[in-house]
């Protein structure tokens, strides 16, 4: 025979069993790999390397640009001055050097 006073099992671990998966499932969908926080992490981060893209696409853009006033189809005589000066160390027979 049962015991009519006892609380009913079954009921019971069913909305535990269910409150803890919840519980897992709001976790998880926040902080987990694939959640908000996560989101915003990666966002943040991707902001930053298309910044640093964009600065470094930036940069080659100069490079090429030197390299090609630089080249043998295209001479530019004052950055080739420049790059004697700054390189070799060179000057010109009318300046005074001041050390």
């Amino acid at each position: 025979m049962a015991n009519r006073n006892a609380p009913p099992i079954g009921p019971l671990a069913v909305t535990v069993v269910s409150l803890t998966l919840a519980a897992y499932f709001v976790f998880s969908a926040v902080q987990g790999d694939y959640g908000v926080l996560r989101r915003a992490e990666y966002l943040s981060e991707s902001k930053a390397l298309i910044l640093h893209l964009y600065q470094l696409q930036s940069s080659i853009s100069l490079l090429e640009n030197k390299t090609l006033r630089l080249s043998d189809h295209y001479l530019d005589l004052d950055l080739l001055d420049q790059q004697a000066r700054d390189v070799l160390g060179l000057i010109r027979p009318d300046e005074i050097v001041i050390q």
